[in-house]
């Protein structure tokens, strides 16, 4: 069975694609991005394979 690891991110809107870039070249898959807890930006969840 596979197992899964997850990272919460928080995302700056002028970087959002260099921020997934880099988690991405890691080997983390974006799974969802979510407003903010206090309503202001972004929140990127990600997860990868366990090792």
């Amino acid at each position: 069975m596979t197992k899964w690891e997850y990272a919460t991110i928080p995302l700056i809107i002028h970087a959002t694609k260099q921020i997934l870039d880099q988690w991405g070249d890691d080997g983390w898959e974006l799974v969802q991005v979510v407003t903010g807890p206090d309503g202001n930006g972004l929140v990127a969840y990600l997860k990868r394979e366990k090792q």
